[in-house]
C-alpha cells in the first residue's frame, strides 16, 4: 500500500466517526462513550479494511479498487455535507429555493472531487488526454446513479411503506441505505467499465 492509501483510509474513518456522531446528536441521542471512541476507533478500522482489500486485491484487483471507490464515496459525502452546511451557515437559509441551490452546489462540488479521486486514486487512470469527455461520461453515470438512488429510495419508502412495524424515520433510512447500495454498484461498474476503462 502507498502512503496516499493510508492517508485516505484514516481521513475517511475519521470523517465517518464525526458524521455518525453528528447524526446521533441530530436525533437527540448523544452517547457519551461514542464521543471519544468513534474518532479513535474508526480510522484504524478503515485502514485495516483497506489493507485487507489490498491483499485480496492482489488476486482479485477489483476488490482493492472497490475499497478505494468506497472511501472516495465517503469523503465525497463529507465534502457534500460540508459545503451544504457551510452555505446554510453563511446565508442563514435551511429550506426553500435557496436550499435547492445550496444542495445543487454541494452536489456539484462533491461530484468534482469524486471524479478526481476516482480517476487518480481508485482507478489509477493518470492520462490527461480527453478529460472533458471523461468528465462528461462521469457526470452522466453519476446522474443516472442519482436517478436510480431517488427511484429506489422513493419506491421503498412511498410505495412499499414501512414493514415489520418500523417507525417512519427508520424506514426512510432503510430506503436510503438500500438505494445507496444499489447506486454504489451502478456507479462502480459505470466508472470502471465506461468512464475510466483502460
Amino acid at each position: 500500500m502507498r502512503k496516499i492509501d493510508i492517508i485516505f483510509a484514516l481521513l475517511a474513518g475519521e470523517g465517518v466517526a464525526w458524521l455518525f456522531y453528528g447524526l446521533l446528536r441530530g436525533y437527540g441521542r448523544e452517547v457519551k462513550l461514542l464521543n471519544w471512541i468513534l474518532p479513535i476507533l474508526l480510522p484504524p478500522l478503515a485502514l485495516i479494511g483497506l489493507w485487507i482489500c489490498y491483499f485480496i486485491g492482489k488476486k482479485f484487483f477489483f476488490v482493492f479498487q472497490a475499497a478505494k471507490f468506497f472511501l472516495i464515496g465517503v469523503l465525497a459525502t463529507l465534502v457534500n455535507l460540508g459545503v451544504l452546511n457551510f452555505l446554510m451557515l453563511i446565508f442563514g437559509v435551511v429550506r426553500g429555493g435557496f436550499y435547492s441551490v445550496f444542495i445543487t452546489a454541494s452536489f456539484l462540488v462533491a461530484t468534482f472531487a469524486k471524479y478526481w479521486g476516482n480517476k487518480f486514486w481508485a482507478f489509477e487512470k493518470l492520462e490527461m488526454i480527453g478529460v472533458g469527455k471523461e468528465f462528461s461520461q462521469f457526470l452522466v453515470v453519476t446522474l443516472v446513479g442519482l436517478g436510480i438512488n431517488v427511484g429506489i429510495a422513493s419506491w421503498i419508502v412511498n410505495i412499499i411503506g414501512p414493514l415489520f412495524g418500523s417507525p417512519l424515520k427508520i424506514w426512510a433510512n432503510i430506503g436510503a441505505i438500500a438505494a445507496s447500495i444499489v447506486t454504489s454498484v451502478w456507479n462502480f461498474l459505470g466508472y470502471k467499465f465506461i468512464v475510466f476503462k483502460k
